[in-house]
């Protein structure tokens, strides 16, 4: 049975209110990740009837303190006051024998302090789409909280129309967000914003208490490794096509996680202006737009330690964010477009590929997918029937070309490293939906399909050619909201 601590509870009174989950009437446990079990040294035998309780908020492991953290932030770009974990509770950190900890968070545990004009639950629909993505992501490289197990109860829950009420356990490193910070900021409590970077650096950047004597210097390296991840975390969704759809600073992790998976959406066509959330009215989260946000979001974080680090060495620290942005990007770039060297024409080949698939609609994985299969020395190409322009196609083609010639790297080498880069597999929409509907009916075959595919994202297996196809036409026009 695993052990748990808790040195959220013990050192941070007065961040959290103590808090038990209020158990879902008939709630049983519909599936659990395999993968992320056994990572965590949990036996199968927990997974079991006999255990259904400690997945349901009902029984606890030992160690386990649960409590419902208060946050703040801003929502849609204004000041939303306090928020907190409205339907989560932190249940207490995993210890792994390696050293390494996990907090185990219960999403629709109940209505907390926190939990606004909300109910506290989470529907069965938010419950996989939270599953699927974060497992998703993962898959693909990227930093992201991990979701271990779903449960569901015949309970309804009240959204647009009565659903299936459920929760999620989930898995991270650390659910401390940017809100966190505002929290005690904007109350005007300084001692409590020093008192949570403290334990932030002591928990998860403890080199810099070993390196660093003098404060100041230590919370400014602090910010900026902080800014560098979530430039690293941004490049790395503009890479593959995903849009989280709620940015809000609450839904901003301090270790550069993605957390909070509401409207997200991975681009099917790629349409740079896409909005994933149908309640963004203004776009503010479209595809497009991420990369600012974060600038936006981390400019906040940084007022909130304003009075532990001079003003010069804040704007320092979060200068460091288009750099690391350009950088991280560019390299994921390159990876995708097969280029093993770095060439100042680079830019304008991604710009022009983008602009043409922008112009025709062409799909955002599988262009990039087909372009893993070109030959430097074939004039033909599996992606030229893909675009009605040809002109416009051939020309730009030419120039990729001579790209790769001057690269002289061999094809099967590049299209090998190609296809590392450029997955088969995403979650598409379409695909979520399909499992959610089957598992509303307590089946959850299609379910374990998927999340086996989105495990082997590059593969070319057979098996998953149905989950790489491109989507029927009612797959693209999938409305989802927060509530999702």
């Amino acid at each position: 049975m695993p052990q748990f601590e808790h040195h959220y509870a013990d050192q941070l009174g007065g961040f959290y209110t103590a808090l038990k989950p209020t158990p879902l009437k008939g709630a049983k446990l519909l599936y659990h990740s395999e993968p992320l079990a056994q990572e965590l040294g949990l036996d199968a035998s927990l997974f079991d009837a006999a255990y259904r309780e400690y997945w349901c908020g009902e029984a606890f492991f030992p160690g386990m303190k649960p409590l419902a953290q208060v946050y703040s932030g801003h929502q849609f770009g204004v000041w939303a006051g306090q928020l907190g974990d409205g339907r989560g509770i932190l249940l207490g950190e995993q210890v792994l024998p390696n050293g390494q900890r996990y907090d185990w968070h219960l999403k629709g545990a109940g209505l907390t302090p926190y939990s606004r004009m909300g109910d506290g639950r989470a529907v069965l629909r938010s419950v996989v789409r939270e599953f699927l993505a974060s497992e998703a992501l993962h898959h693909l490289s990227i930093p992201t909280t991990r979701a271990l197990t779903i449960v569901t109860s015949d309970e309804p829950v009240f959204r647009e129309q009565p659903e299936r009420g459920a929760m999620l356990m989930r898995v991270a490193e650390s659910h401390i967000r940017f809100g966190h910070f505002e929290h005690f900021f904007y109350r005007k409590q300084p001692e409590q914003v020093k008192q949570l970077a403290d334990y932030v650096i002591a928990h998860h950047w403890p080199h810099l208490l070993e390196s660093e004597t003098s404060p100041a210097r230590r919370y400014a390296l602090w910010l900026q490794d902080v800014v560098e991840r979530t430039a690293r975390l941004i490049a790395q969704w503009q890479s593959v096509g995903f849009a989280h759809g709620v940015m809000n600073t609450d839904n901003m992790s301090i270790l550069g996680l993605t957390i909070d998976f509401g409207p997200y959406g991975f681009l099917d066509d790629y349409q740079p202006g896409y909005i994933c959330n149908h309640s963004d009215h203004q776009g503010r989260y479209s595809f497009e737009n991420q990369p600012a946000v974060a600038y936006w979001n981390l400019h906040r974080l940084a007022q909130t330690l304003s009075g532990l680090v001079g003003a010069e060495q804040l704007q320092a620290a979060v200068d460091a964010y288009e750099p690391a942005l350009m950088a991280a990007y560019g390299k994921l770039m390159r990876g995708k477009l097969g280029f093993f060297t770095e060439d100042k024409q680079d830019n304008d080949l991604l710009t022009g590929l983008l602009s043409l698939m922008a112009k025709e609609g062409r799909d955002h994985t599988r262009t990039f997918r087909l372009l893993s299969e070109v030959e430097q020395q074939n004039p033909a190409s599996p992606l030229r029937d893909e675009f009605i322009d040809r002109a416009a196609f051939d020309h730009w083609y030419q120039q990729y070309r001579q790209r790769l010639q001057h690269d002289g790297q061999d094809d099967v080498t590049r299209q090998q490293a190609m296809k590392l880069s450029n997955p088969r597999i995403i979650l598409r929409n379409y695909l979520a939906q399909q499992a959610i509907e089957r598992a509303e009916q307590d089946d959850i075959s299609v379910l374990t399909q998927l999340h086996q595919a989105l495990r082997d994202p590059y593969s070319d297996a057979p098996q998953y050619d149905a989950m790489a196809a491109l989507p029927p036409d009612w797959g693209k026009h999938l409305e989802v909201s927060c509530s999702s």
